[in-house]
């Protein structure tokens, strides 16, 4: 079993229930304000979709059943990924701060330890990359969701 992080990436939507990389870059490149709720203190480990795929194909290839974190391991705060959402859109949406959602988890990063240890498995793609690569998916008009 393969417990994931928050996972973002190209083909992912903007509306409803996305994930809040995708909902930035919509917003960023559409110079729309970008909202942030509570402080954008609050952290989470973003993993990239092709990251993911690989942990599910060393879980396969793994030969016995286990249970395994995916993930980087590494807290990246929200108001920090808007920052780096708006440089590589070369955007200057405005940052809009809501109330904090109630419940919401003030940080939050996955051990990922034991999947490098038995699977082999570990992320090679880095926040900036994954996030170049949304933009740019945005930037030519998320043209594989036109038909949908």
């Amino acid at each position: 079993m393969l417990r994931f992080s928050n996972v973002y990436g190209p083909r992912q939507g903007s509306f409803g229930e996305a994930g809040v990389v995708s909902v930035f870059c919509a917003n960023s490149i559409q110079g729309k304000p970008i909202t942030i709720f509570g402080d954008g203190k609050q952290t989470r480990d973003y993993v990239y979709v092709a990251d993911c795929v690989a942990a599910f194909m060393a879980a396969a290839d793994y030969g016995k059943a286990g249970i395994w974190n995916i993930g980087t391991g590494t807290e990246v705060g929200v108001l920090e990924l808007a920052e780096l959402v708006n440089r590589f859109a070369r955007s200057d949406s405005q940052l809009v701060f809501a109330p904090a959602r109630a419940g919401e988890l003030t940080r939050s990063a996955l051990a990922c330890e034991l999947a490098a240890q038995d699977l082999g498995w570990q992320p090679a793609t880095s926040l900036a990359d994954g996030v170049q690569a949304v933009v740019r998916w945005f930037e030519a008009g998320a043209p594989d969701r036109t038909s949908l």
